[in-house]
């Protein structure tokens, strides 16, 4: 797997507790990516979409987005992300607790390229981040943006 860990991983986690467990995933995985964590989505965007005055930082690789955040919703973080030319195809993988019908809905027609639930139990979801990290960043074939 030492050719995923070219690129970045953008986090997009309120809760400390998740992301400090999907970071311990991540390094048990042997996913060596530098990841970035964003704990809201004004955070989440300032770092994909840099104003004309800040600095430009590079693009991710994919990014790993909450639902439930502060200030500005997962939803409508990915509806900004699908909206700018200079995001729009990177791939963003909803990852939440959220088992509303709704939030998978929109989350899909809104544009996400995988929704997936945190599972509860340990074991099932460094399962979960293996797969994510072995299809997303091993397999997947994404355009360079």
């Amino acid at each position: 797997m030492n050719h995923m860990n070219q690129k970045t991983i953008l986090l997009v986690e309120d809760n400390p507790d998740d992301a400090d467990l999907t970071l311990r995933a991540l390094k048990r995985n042997n996913i060596l990516n530098e990841v970035r964590v964003a704990r809201d989505g004004v955070e989440a965007l300032e770092y994909l979409l840099p104003r004309a005055d800040q600095q430009k930082t590079a693009m991710p690789a994919m990014v790993l987005l909450d639902l439930k955040l502060p200030r500005i919703d997962g939803i409508e973080v990915l509806r900004s992300i699908r909206a700018d030319e200079r995001t729009q195809l990177l791939p963003v993988i909803i990852l939440t607790t959220s088992k509303e019908q709704e939030d998978l809905i929109n989350g899909y027609r809104h544009g996400c390229n995988s929704y997936i639930r945190k599972p509860v139990d340990f074991s099932e979801f460094m399962t979960a981040v293996q797969h994510i990290g072995l299809y997303w960043l091993g397999l997947n074939e994404s355009p360079q943006i």
